[in-house]
């Protein structure tokens, strides 16, 4: 069982502090340039401290009040004692760093131990912390064009230039040999964008079935795409074959009450993910497809969440590739299913032969790790070649994952979302490297290997957040993070980021949802699909 090692919240500015003997560093800085009809995205919803949503205090907010706030304050109010709703300390310590000091108090100070208390109580209390802190934090403005922002970090400064507009819900980003960038939108189309001019979209595309997480999802190239063309897509699509059944008799029904409107509509098709593989030839038309994952017909479902994918290629030309539990809880465990699962299989899609359940009955052979929620993103260590990946958590308790063959990362038995009916660590199981409370909602994922920013050379994990609406920067050393920043955290949901052949990062962003969206008129759902763009980060110095 790996010790949980690091636990964050989303970081704001500020200054250094120290408490508990932990120093901790200023997050980035941001100078942007004069706004360009980029107003507020709202402020977070007022909330009474510890508040469940409709509903009383938590546990963690009423040991909180019976024990800390004395001393602490509850954030609003200060006490006589450090504030500890501080999201640079928060982004500082670990768990068992925490629990440490509040079971053994600090020598010299008024920080007496609690060792009364219990590890559950303890973990309440944190938990509370860190979610109180987000409460308080307001929102930054929605800044609508993100070109010429600089952003001064603690180790590198940059400034966004803005690459290609016009984009709807861009997904995934993946370079060419020649310089060109992929971009696929999330509703059904794949475009080129070729030196900062966006294409029309790719003609003859398979055609996607786009319902909340659904659609076009990861495109990927293929490492000899030099001399074989292969482009990779993963996408969301309808149950090959289906029919719908017939309509039931149209039975009158009474209308709803005066100002509510009915509900309903057409049913879904089942749906799921499906990795195919095809070329771009000269005519911008798609061709040669060949299926390279498809689930078998009684796994698609009308659900509509936690398609994954993302995909990636190692140095032996295998292809992994995520794919989330479809809503279905039960799927991450049961090997028999490849839903909630990191699958490894070869170029074609055959099965390598020394997979870690090739042997198991009943197994599916390309499945690489299992207990899994909804991976979104994958990305190789430079430095020491291990496989990281990003997870959607259930509502809180985002995860930041090792991926080590064979192993089981624990959904839905352990989670450190404090989720009734969920132990926080499971034997046989892998707690995540970090955890975000609340969700931060990671996405796409990458190291820095390039010569343009040399501090964050071979040591920095990238986050991309849709939520959280932040690119988060992870300061690695060996299979630990050390520290983190928020980069950027204005220009809305953050969905990809990649290096480019000129050592440039290419960042997808989509205008916000979820939250009050002065761009798109007012408060839009998830899932809605809003205006995006692709901007790099250009150092400044």
């Amino acid at each position: 069982m790996k010790p949980m090692r690091f636990v964050s919240v989303l970081v704001a500015g500020g200054a250094v502090a120290v408490f508990l003997n932990i120093s901790f560093r200023v997050t980035a800085q941001v100078v942007a340039p004069p706004p360009q009809g980029g107003p507020a995205a709202g402020a977070a919803a007022p909330q009474a401290p510890g508040a469940r949503r409709g509903g009383g205090p938590t546990p963690g907010a009423l040991l909180w009040a019976a024990q800390c706030a004395g001393c602490h304050g509850d954030g609003s109010v200060a006490g006589r004692a450090p504030n500890l709703f501080d999201e640079r300390w928060l982004n500082s310590v670990n768990d068992d760093r925490v629990t440490a000091t509040i079971k053994t108090g600090v020598p010299g100070t008024e920080m007496a131990a609690f060792a009364s208390l219990t590890d559950e109580q303890i973990f309440q209390l944190i938990q509370h912390i860190r979610t109180q802190t987000a409460v308080n934090r307001p929102r930054p403005a929605f800044v609508s064009t993100p070109n010429g922002t600089v952003i001064t970090s603690s180790k590198q400064s940059v400034r966004l230039e803005l690459v290609a507009d016009g984009l709807m819900t861009p997904w995934a980003l993946a370079f060419l040999p020649d310089g060109r960038l992929l971009v696929s939108e999330r509703d059904g189309r794949l475009r080129v964008i070729d030196h900062g001019k966006l294409s029309e979209p790719v003609k003859g595309v398979p055609k996607a079935h786009v319902q909340q997480d659904g659609g076009y999802l990861d495109v990927e190239v293929h490492p000899n795409y030099a001399r074989n063309g292969w482009i990779y897509l993963a996408y969301s699509e309808d149950q090959p074959g289906y029919v719908a059944p017939a309509p039931a008799p149209v039975v009158p029904d009474p209308a709803p009450p005066a100002g509510r409107a009915g509900r309903g509509g057409a049913p879904q098709v089942p749906s799921m993910t499906v990795v195919v593989r095809g070329k771009i030839n000269r005519n911008n038309e798609w061709t040669d497809q060949q299926v390279v994952f498809r689930a078998p017909p009684e796994l698609y479902t009308t659900n509509g969440a936690h398609y994954g994918s993302r995909l990636l290629f190692d140095r032996q030309n295998h292809l992994f590739f995520t794919l989330g539990e479809r809503g279905n809880q039960v799927n991450a465990q049961d090997l028999k299913t490849p839903l909630g699962k990191i699958h490894r299989m070869n170029d074609d899609g055959s099965v390598p032969k020394d997979n870690p359940f090739v042997d198991t009955p009943g197994a599916v052979p390309t499945i690489w790790t299992y207990g899994h929620r909804n991976p979104e993103g994958l990305a190789w260590n430079p430095v020491d070649g291990s496989l990281w990946a990003s997870e959607h958590g259930p509502n809180t308790a985002d995860e930041i994952n090792i991926i080590q063959k064979g192993h089981n990362y624990g959904w839905a038995v352990a989670s450190k979302s404090g989720q009734a009916g969920l132990q926080l660590s499971a034997p046989g199981m892998d707690d995540p490297i970090v955890y975000y409370t609340p969700t931060f909602a990671p996405a796409g994922i990458a190291f820095y290997t390039g010569n343009r920013y040399p501090a964050w050379k071979n040591t920095s994990l990238f986050v991309c957040g849709l939520l959280g609406q932040a690119l988060r920067r992870l300061e690695i050393q060996g299979n630990k993070v050390v520290s983190q920043e928020v980069l950027f955290n204005q220009f809305g949901r953050v969905r990809d980021v990649v290096q480019g052949p000129d050592g440039y990062f290419y960042v997808a962003l989509q205008d916000p949802t979820g939250v009050p969206n002065p761009a798109g008129g007012g408060n839009l759902p998830l899932s809605a699909s809003t205006p995006g763009r692709v901007v790099r980060l250009v150092p400044t110095q």
